[in-house]
């Protein structure tokens, strides 16, 4: 009898340990380090948590694909403004030494969705579909009828900022809020669903 009794709590005490295992494993896939991308952009609230790449995380890569967080697009463009940023404004320019608004969407969109775009504002203003402001995700496109002869174009990343090459400072991020931009705010276009979005930046991580 106390034979019988030992076997059947050796597979209690394996079932718990293994238990005891998965959570300590899963602890630093919740607790993603610091990502000074998200700590320099403004607006982010104290709560948010960047998540880990799916680069370095092939559970939260798996999961991401039947419904990615806005955090890895996120994560993705402020990237490309940290490789970008300071980058002069020139009109008809495609590369670091000056590059323009639709240039700079296009080589974007390129390198970080593998999605290829037109050339011209113009064009690019056709893409996808048309949403509204309040429904923005992170990764439309928005467009802007300023004073002159051109049309503008940004990213949108989130949190109210939107990455652009301004003809006055370059590359930089700035905020749909601000009074300028607010009056001359267009039209937005999702070129491409979020989820989409989300499965190319996997896939260009993986090379």
């Amino acid at each position: 009898m106390a034979a019988n009794r030992l076997y059947r709590a050796v597979p209690i005490v394996l079932s718990l340990a293994l238990l005891a295992g998965c959570a300590g494993s899963s602890q630093p896939l919740l607790q993603a380090s610091g990502d000074y991308f998200a700590r320099t952009l403004p607006g982010l609230p104290a709560s948010w948590r960047p998540m880990m790449s799916p680069v370095d995380n092939p559970i939260v890569e798996a999961n991401g694909l039947h419904r990615p967080p806005p955090s890895l697009i996120r994560q993705a463009l402020l990237a490309q403004h940290q490789r970008w940023s300071g980058t002069p404004y020139r009109l008809g320019g495609t590369g670091e030494r000056g590059i323009d608004c639709s240039a700079l969407v296009q080589n974007v969109f390129r390198d970080t969705f593998r999605l290829d775009l037109p050339r011209s504002t113009g064009e690019q203003v056709q893409q996808g579909e048309a949403v509204s402001r309040d429904e923005l995700q992170v990764g439309d496109l928005v467009f802007f009828r300023p004073p002159g002869p051109y049309d503008h174009v940004g990213i949108y990343v989130g949190e109210g900022y939107f990455l652009h090459a301004s003809t006055s400072q370059g590359v930089m991020l700035s905020t749909l809020d601000n009074a300028y931009w607010q009056r001359h705010y267009w039209q937005a276009r999702r070129a491409l669903a979020p989820a989409m979005l989300a499965q190319r930046v996997a896939l260009v991580g993986e090379g």
